[in-house]
């Protein structure tokens, strides 16, 4: 119910209507409810507390704070309009982006025109309070992510994302270096549905490791000596991004409050035999209830009892922009997460707990939240840690918040009925700070020498520290590495060592023996570092000392540097390593995501592994339990890679006198059915497997069994068959395939991923999924009307709903449906027009998203069931 988000999660119509018609309901948002469905309000007209536009200072008194704060207006309309991002300049300066052409009305008319703008504010007087806007980059439209970067200005705007320069020092933009092409779709009035602002890149955040990471897109960046530099990253989150002190990001999804990255998304696909590795978009927080000031029938959805608690919002439906504060003028809040939810109009406080080597996340509050507002145009979208050290809110303030491609009948009636529509161009910017304390005024901060910045490396508020890193990096004066080294070595505070050790990396200054030395440095959060940074040295010169050095930390006691310790070693794919690593793992129970770390780190030396670990002692209980739980994924990545000697070897073992009674023999064939179960294709051995008799006689394996012998075939096998036998495309089917291709990369790879792996919390994967390899007439059900949950796919259960794609025509649907059962290694049969044709002629009274117990019901060749 944001500008950025769909509703929980269905991802309403990105592009989903490309083609389809408008008369099938009042609003495309409708399409979500069944055939017939009344939108009937739940909460009384007569009981809908009024919402008339506020001045700032009347907004003030609308909030209901926790005790001992308030917020301070730091900017407000006129002088700032339609806030969605912030970003502090080193001179104090704040850059806002200004998303003016956002719903200037219900139907959303005139979005496409070229009213976004960059501007930056100053408080000319010192008195806390921005007085003075210059805008800097105007003539955009719809504008959403902006980062400063040496002397320009990094800014997104679908569908692109541009450098930005003052080249005669105006004060305005006048040279243009365009850095991605795919960063969105631009609003076209022609094809009014295919751009959705709900889903687009945004987020622009430097991270530790000098890289600006992204929000809901599929690369990083970074400029080095002048020129743009991209990798390949994990897609993630909807809307905001943030870090903490470990590096660690954090996103969110609308109905789903808050995800971190536990392990850094780079490492969790350097294995093939493991696509779905764990330790990236970890769900920190399990509690999804709210507790808003104010009634809210203003939802897309408040007709539905499920969305509401006594006409209050029940669940997060618009979460977005998690920040992690880091600053100094509320150390009490130090690394607290703070969750935006613009349609309940409160923002959610949640206190962080790293343990176990996982983090998670609690209100900070019983049945209530932080900060929440009376004024139904409140609308935090962002949030931000100034140079003083405060928090500061971007509130959007309008009575729309939902955009066109969502809306319902029902909550356009509700906008209507109490005038939300307008006034329009609103926004205030506050700060947090603390009640009866003198405030601290960074808005205007003098120039800084070299020196200067080396020093706020250590300063204890992470604006200042990141900021420095940042400068350093930039300006690339080498003169400082002297001053950085020893900073890194003996500098007072850890995370100044810390960022001194990053700084130096990204002035390409860092030497092995600094990072030997901070390896053993007192505190986890620079030994966490250390360990990222030492990869470039494990081969080449001193690379026995450095790894050396790494190993101890793999039983370190602190479960963050113990994660990394074995996500680095992994890095130096050196077998003689794997038995030792292993051990680690079996004795480690409790550290969450170590294992998969190792497995992450072991391609193709799965069978050496398990048969070390056969060979072990179970021991204790939870040695016992790890030891199963390791051999069971071993298995899997083993009959993931296919290799039919090493599949062969495994069920071998698997059969071997005495491995049933510890449920070893169980493990192991639980371990390839789920990897046989995952991607549905025969593997056609050799020969039998040898043991298997014995295997059919022991009554403890026979589910594992079963569902791995339906999938296994060798020769004399009675009743051997390929159900997922390749059949060769016909010409016309390869140009399908292509089209399909470039298809689903457009419209359906922001959700479902590129690879098909799905995104957790927002789309469930395609890569080997039934609901895409199965029979065609169900797989076609599912593209021409949408799925809604709970559905399970690949042992996971996904709720929400994927929306229909009926929109588009019989040649283009056929054309992906193809792509996706024949890439990614797929053997299914092609999908052509006819059979699109087909079951669309027998379902064409059908508005409804389908259920899994309908789906279940669809066999072949039951294209005439409705």
């Amino acid at each position: 119910m944001t500008p950025f988000f769909p509703l929980s999660p269905r991802l309403a119509a990105f592009v989903m209507l490309v083609l389809a018609p408008l008369t099938l309901r009042a609003q495309i948002g409708d399409n979500a409810d069944k055939p017939g469905f009344v939108q009937v309000p739940i909460v009384p007209a007569d009981q809908i507390p009024p919402a008339p536009p506020l001045s700032p200072e009347a907004a003030l008194k609308s909030f209901r704070i926790a005790a001992g704060y308030r917020l301070e207006i730091a900017a407000a309309e006129p002088l700032v309009q339609d806030p969605v991002a912030i970003r502090f300049g080193p001179d104090g300066r704040l850059w806002v982006v200004e998303m003016r052409g956002y719903m200037p009305n219900l139907d959303g008319q005139g979005e496409d025109l070229p009213v976004g703008r960059v501007v930056v504010l100053t408080d000319q007087d010192g008195d806390g309070r921005y007085d003075h806007s210059q805008v800097f980059l105007d003539e955009l439209v719809l504008p959403r992510a902006l980062a400063l970067v040496e002397d320009g200005l990094l800014v997104g705007a679908p569908p692109e994302l541009a450098f930005w320069r003052d080249t005669d020092g105006d004060g305005r933009a006048d040279a243009k270096e365009v850095v991605a092409t795919d960063y969105g779709v631009r609003t076209d009035p022609k094809r009014p549905f295919l751009a959705n602002p709900e889903r687009a890149p945004n987020s622009l955040l430097y991270g530790h490791d000098n890289w600006i990471h992204n929000t809901a897109y599929t690369k990083k960046f970074r400029r080095v000596k002048g020129a743009w530099q991209t990798a390949p990253e994990l897609f993630r989150g909807q809307w905001g991004l943030s870090q903490d002190d470990f590096g660690r990001i954090y996103s969110n999804s609308n109905s789903d409050h808050l995800r971190v990255d536990v392990v850094h998304s780079d490492y969790l696909h350097r294995n093939p035999h493991y696509p779905r590795l764990a330790g990236a978009n970890v769900n920190a927080a399990s509690d999804q209830f709210v507790w808003p000031a104010r009634l809210n029938p203003g939802i897309n959805r408040g007709y539905r009892p499920e969305f509401l608690r006594d006409g209050y919002l029940k669940e997060f439906t618009a979460a977005c922009a998690p920040w992690i504060y880091r600053g100094d003028l509320l150390p009490e809040f130090y690394g607290n997460a703070f969750i935006a939810e613009p349609s309940g109009n409160f923002i959610r406080r949640s206190v962080l707990t790293a343990a176990d080597g996982t983090v998670r996340a609690a209100n900070a509050y019983d049945k209530t939240e932080f900060i929440a507002s009376t004024d139904e145009r409140f609308r935090p979208v962002n949030f931000m840690t100034g140079p003083d050290g405060a928090l500061y809110i971007v509130d959007l303030y309008r009575g729309v918040l939902q955009h066109r491609i969502s809306l319902t009948s029902y909550l356009r009636k509700q906008s209507e009925d109490r005038n939300l529509a307008a006034p329009i161009h609103y926004g205030r910017i506050y700060r947090l700070v603390r009640d009866n304390q003198p405030p601290v005024r960074a808005t205007a901060l003098p120039p800084r020498s070299p020196a200067a910045w080396v020093r706020a490396l250590g300063h204890a508020n992470a604006w200042w520290r990141e900021t420095a890193q940042q400068q350093l990096v930039e300006r690339g004066d080498r003169s400082v590495v002297p001053a950085l080294e020893s900073l890194a070595v003996g500098g007072p505070a850890a995370l100044g060592r810390m960022h001194a050790l990053w700084t130096l990396e990204g002035l390409e200054a860092l030497s092995p023996v600094l990072v030997r030395s901070a390896l053993k440095d007192p505190d986890a959060v620079v030994r966490a570092s250390a360990l990222r940074l030492s990869e470039p040295f494990l081969k080449g010169p001193g690379a026995a000392e450095v790894r050396a050095d790494l190993l101890p930390l793999a039983r370190d006691p602190d479960p963050a540097v113990q994660l990394q310790a074995m996500l680095t070693l992994g890095e130096t794919k050196d077998p003689g390593l794997d038995h030792r690593l292993a051990e680690v793992v079996l004795e480690s129970p409790r550290n969450t995501f170590l294992s998969d770390a190792f497995l992450s780190g072991i391609d193709t030396r799965e069978l050496a592994v398990l048969e070390y670990v056969l060979a072990s002692e179970p021991g204790p209980a939870d040695r016992a339990q790890t030891r199963k739980r390791l051999l069971s994924d071993l298995a899997k990545g083993i009959y993931t890679s296919r290799q039919v000697g090493e599949v062969e070897r495994v069920l071998a073992l698997a059969a071997e006198s005495g491995r049933d009674a510890d449920g070893t023999a169980q493990a192991l064939l639980e371990g390839c059915a789920s990897a046989a179960a995952l991607a549905p294709r025969v593997l056609r051995l050799e020969r039998a497997p040898a043991g298997w008799a014995r295997l059919e006689a022991d009554p403890s394996t026979q589910t594992a069994r079963t569902g791995l012998a339906q999938l296994l075939s060798w020769p004399g096998k009675a009743g051997a068959s390929d159900p997922a036998a390749e059949q060769p495309l016909t010409l016309a089917q390869q140009s399908r395939m292509e089209n399909g291709r470039q298809l689903f990369t457009t419209i359906c790879a922001a959700c479902h991923q590129p690879g098909g792996q799905g995104l957790d919390g927002v789309a469930p994967p395609l890569l080997d999924s039934p609901w895409v390899l199965g029979p065609p007439e169900r797989t076609v059900r599912i593209a021409l009307h949408g799925v809604r949950g709970p559905i399970n796919v690949l042992g996971r259960w996904h709720t929400g709903e994927m929306p229909a794609f009926g929109g588009l025509d019989d040649h283009q649907l056929s054309s992906i449906l193809t792509y996706v059962r024949r890439a990614w290694g797929h053997t299914a049969p092609a999908i052509d027009p006819e059979q699109v044709e087909t079951v669309r002629r027998a379902t064409a009274g059908r508005t409804d998203a389908w259920t899994q117990d309908e789906l279940n019901q669809i066999k072949p060749d039951t294209v005439a069931k409705k």
